[in-house]
């Protein structure tokens, strides 16, 4: 037994040993890795054995760069343990013949690595390609040897982490196995799914066995869809060193990773990043474009696209684009359409003039719910459209109600005959502008029905 490297190394040279246990649980791995790995590079002809956390996994990748290792990922059973000694004693002992077998294997897996790499950079040489850059390594990496499943999950814009994508060949469903698709750093798994906690520590996870995890639902749920074996790779940091989420590969056998297959995984996670960025830097370059288009386009007096025909062409027009952008890169878009009711009446009873003012303030108080993504269009006299990149329609319909509730607030100072009612639509999958406005209007006109200062969800088709 010995206390730290310096004492095991200290031993080894003292007396001949056979195998040398290293449990790496609990260390820390900046302050711990070079004399662990010097042990590993000196060993004095004993086999290396090394005894590590499913969630601490990055220590055998590391350590391996030393030298030949052997290694288990606690927790271990007496016989597993039992096994693993012997393996490793039977190995350190092995002739030229075993070791030149061993060196044809490594080659042919070499091969296979260099094929899935490229496989990838394929997929991912158009970051405007359809379905995105996390749905395309989705599909690349389910085509790993032994992958019955993978995915991707990123870290959003306020710090929680989501499922981007993911491609099955056994049935598994993450969304229904987490229980939710985004927030998943407050998922009821959080401290045990291993892409969770890849994203969240930054370093590899490696679950050789569902029931290491912990969580018996979870191992249960994964060893019915025969799931053997989960590795969790986390994504290139963020400026402020936080990993952008993770590549999560379920196997439906348990295979010993070697030193070049973790090295092959993790130059996968660089790859899939940098497409990524790439990915969010044509995405940031076509809104920008578009709102500077909206910004030549814009009407002096009312802030938004002014004469009705011309108006709505450009709303249909920038619809069709977001659309189109939307389906590229597998994001929601999500449509509201109000109009203020009494306009006419009000204008009547105050002068054109002053109804021209009263129409700019309940403009400019939806407005101010609006984000710099998002677009406010005219489609008739008083009838308005906003185009809500990015978001889905239960938070599409939280944003409804604020522009409601701040229109109505702001005539109620003065002009408590004003409403306004919304309609609020997503595009669904294949559906085109023309489709999805006709559903948008009948949800307005349900709106409409119900009263004033409604809001209604258009119903799927």
């Amino acid at each position: 037994m010995a206390d730290n490297a310096a004492g095991a190394l200290a031993e080894l040279k003292r007396q001949r040993v056979d195998v040398l246990i290293v449990d790496v649980g609990g260390r820390g791995r900046e302050a711990d890795l070079a004399a662990l790995g010097e042990l590993v590079r000196a060993r004095c002809g004993a086999a290396i054995l090394i005894l590590c956390p499913f969630d601490g996994a990055a220590w055998i990748a590391d350590l391996m760069a030393f030298g030949p290792l052997h290694y288990l990922i606690t927790p271990v059973a007496d016989a597993e343990l039992q096994d693993g000694l012997e393996r490793a004693l039977r190995q350190n002992a092995a002739d030229a013949r075993a070791q030149q077998a061993e060196a044809q294997a490594k080659e042919k897996e070499l091969r296979e690595l260099l094929a899935i790499q490229r496989s990838l950079q394929r997929a991912l040489a158009d970051p405007a390609a359809a379905g995105g850059v996390a749905r395309q390594a989705s599909l690349a990496l389910c085509a790993f040897p032994g992958v019955r499943h993978s995915s991707v999950f990123l870290r959003q814009a306020r710090g929680d982490l989501k499922l981007a994508a993911q491609e099955s060949r056994n049935h598994i469903d993450l969304e229904r196995l987490l229980r939710r698709e985004d927030r998943l750093f407050q998922s009821p798994l959080r401290e045990v799914f291993p892409a969770v906690l890849a994203a969240a520590g930054g370093a590899l996870v490696w679950l050789d066995a569902p029931e290491k995890c912990g969580h018996g639902e979870l191992a249960a749920c994964l060893r019915e869809k025969d799931v053997q074996m989960v590795l969790a790779v986390p994504l290139a940091r963020d400026a402020a060193g936080l990993a952008r989420g993770a590549l999560c590969l379920m196997f439906g056998e348990h295979i010993r990773l070697s030193r070049e297959q973790l090295a092959c995984f993790a130059s996968l996670a660089q790859t899939v990043s940098a497409a990524l960025a790439m990915e969010a830097l044509l995405l940031r370059n076509e809104e920008l474009a578009e709102r500077l288009a909206r910004l030549e386009s814009a009407d002096g007096a009312d802030g938004v696209e002014g004469g009705a025909a011309a108006a709505r062409r450009q709303g249909e027009h920038c619809l069709s684009r977001e659309i189109g952008r939307a389906r590229r890169y597998a994001l929601p878009l999500t449509l509201i359409s109000f109009d203020i009711g009494n306009l006419r009446e009000a204008g009547a009873k105050a002068g054109h003039a002053d109804g021209a003012r009263i129409l700019r303030s309940a403009l400019a108080a939806a407005q101010a719910k609006l984000r710099g993504a998002d677009s406010l269009v005219r489609m008739s006299d008083e009838e308005f459209l906003i185009i809500a990149p990015h978001t889905a329609a239960d938070d599409a319909l939280k944003m409804a109600d604020k522009i409601r509730s701040t229109v109505v607030g702001a005539g109620s100072a003065g002009r408590d005959d004003l409403s306004i009612s919304l309609g609020v639509a997503q595009v669904g999958a294949g559906e085109n502008g023309a489709a999805v406005l006709r559903r948008l209007d009948a949800a307005l006109h349900r709106a409409r029905r119900a009263g004033p200062n409604q809001v209604a969800l258009a119903t799927m088709q």
